[in-house]
């Protein structure tokens, strides 16, 4: 399946790669996870915890688990999360676990926003003269990141962002010219990209940020009129879904049971 329509990979590990990815100026080995969100819309399972730390029923990891799996799998040593909802429980389940690389935690006193929460993030980053990676905390995907940042620096970019075709939530309805109904489609795929919560920046992308607000209304539409923001599709075959409803949780854990009884 594609990256709108479910998994067609085993996501509890790294898959092999079936071509060696293009060299990049410079490996990305740090990044940065956005973490500090309310999870409103996924009670009562934020109740008592930060949403990243939700698992997926069936898969005995939560989304934090598996995005530093994936993240160590592709070159990463160092993460710095934000956190700010519910921090000491992120924090505490962090000091426990078994941590494929080094992590770090920021705290934001008060809600800095999500440019915000980056620029805040960022200043922790070990090495602040090379490019690093970012995601959304409530990201499930895995796709090659030296890939995605092979493609940045061809396009000697400031920002990349992954761009993703999710799966329309309802059933479209085919007709012709004259208003005759030929076709039900159930949950088709959108006819519009959108931004997949995962990026990648170079190092002076930190010093565009807003100390308080939201990248996406700032910087990049700031970028993006010096073409300096690029879009990188995710592949044919890709799983990505965001996890912001309960109805998300419920959809994931279907589709990677689904994966795990008729894998390819």
């Amino acid at each position: 399946m594609t990256a709108d329509s479910g998994p067609t990979a085993d996501l509890a590990s790294p898959q092999p790669q079936s071509h060696q990815p293009r060299p990049t100026t410079t490996p990305v080995t740090q990044a940065v996870i956005l973490a500090g969100g309310q999870g409103s819309r996924l009670r009562p399972y934020t109740d008592d915890r930060p949403k990243p730390l939700v698992e997926i029923p069936g898969t005995g990891v939560p989304i934090l688990g598996h995005q530093l799996a994936w993240l160590a799998a592709e070159g990463v040593t160092d993460v710095v999360v934000s956190c700010g909802h519910l921090a000491d429980v992120l924090e505490e389940w962090l000091s426990q676990a078994d941590l494929p690389l080094r992590v770090r935690t920021v705290v934001e006193a008060e809600p800095l926003g999500r440019g915000g929460g980056l620029k805040h993030a960022a200043k922790a980053l070990p090495r602040p003269d090379e490019p690093w990676y970012a995601t959304n905390g409530d990201i499930w995907t895995r796709f090659s990141l030296r890939d995605m940042a092979a493609f940045h620096h061809e396009r000697d970019a400031v920002a990349t962002l992954a761009l993703a075709r999710p799966r329309i939530p309802w059933g479209a309805v085919e007709t012709d010219q004259f208003g005759n109904v030929l076709d039900f489609i159930e949950a088709p795929p959108s006819p519009f990209l959108i931004n997949a919560g995962l990026y990648v920046f170079s190092p002076e992308f930190a010093e565009l940020l807003p100390d308080v607000g939201d990248h996406e209304r700032t910087t990049f539409p700031q970028l993006a009129r010096s073409k300096r923001l690029a879009g990188y599709q995710l592949p044919q075959g890709v799983y990505w879904r965001a996890i912001d409803t309960a109805k998300d949780l419920a959809e994931a854990a279907k589709e990677l049971a689904a994966h795990r009884d008729n894998p390819l």
